[in-house]
This record gives structure tokens, C-alpha cells and sequence, in this order.
């Protein structure tokens, strides 16, 4: 269970990081605006974006947060990356670009499998 645990926390962090802490610091920058006008989205879209991802990663960090709403944050951030990589492909073509969003789609399943994993322990031992 330690190691689950360890596991869980680090993808976590991870999506913490990449998905709340560097889009909250790095929103209003003009490289991330001509990102997403690049990719041919209004630019209050890339706005409602920076919201909506540290809100989830808000709910997926705090432990008090209900599982249900955690399930919520899980599928939202599952639907930017595959929509994020969708996007390069359809820009840029294949790229690094459009391969980065499936990687960290690979580290948000880990964090939820994990998730998962203590949930179904602490249901056990209750």
C-alpha cells in the first residue's frame, strides 16, 4: 500500500504541476496566446481552460474532495488531452506536439488507477 500510495501521489504532483501551477503561471503570456490561436481557438477560450484545469487539479490534490467530483476532474482532464493531441494532429501533423498530451494522459491514468487502489483499501479496512 506504501507504494501505491507513493505512486499516487507522484503522478499526482505531476499533474498538479503541469496542469494547475505551470498554465496558472503562463496563461496570459503571449507564447501561450499565440499557442491557442495557433491551434485556431478564441483566445477566452484558452482563458476558460486556465480555470477550469486549477479548479481540477484543486479537486484532485485535496483529500477532503468527494470521490464523485474527483471522477469529474479525472474525465475532464482525460478529455483535454485526448482533444489537445487531436488538435496538434490536425494543425501541426505529427510532431512531438501532438504526442506530448498522450504522455501525460498515460501519467493521469496512473494517478487514477492508484486512486482507485487506496479507495478500495481504505473501503476494506473500514
Amino acid at each position: 500500500m506504501k507504494t501505491t500510495k507513493i505512486i499516487f501521489w507522484t503522478t499526482t504532483i505531476l499533474i498538479f504541476l503541469f496542469e494547475g501551477v505551470m498554465p496558472a503561471l503562463t496563461s496570459q503570456t503571449e507564447l501561450a496566446k499565440e499557442g491557442i490561436k495557433h491551434l485556431g481557438y478564441p483566445e477566452y477560450f484558452g482563458n476558460a481552460l486556465v480555470v477550469f484545469k486549477i479548479l481540477g487539479v484543486l479537486a484532485l490534490i485535496i483529500p477532503q474532495v468527494p470521490g464523485r467530483i474527483k471522477e469529474w476532474a479525472y474525465a475532464g482532464f482525460a478529455f483535454d488531452f485526448i482533444f489537445a493531441s487531436i488538435s496538434h494532429f490536425a494543425v501541426d501533423g505529427i510532431n512531438f506536439q501532438s504526442f506530448f498530451p498522450l504522455i501525460v494522459l498515460a501519467v493521469l491514468v496512473v494517478s487514477y488507477v492508484t486512486y482507485h487502489k487506496i479507495q478500495r483499501y481504505k473501503n476494506i479496512t473500514l
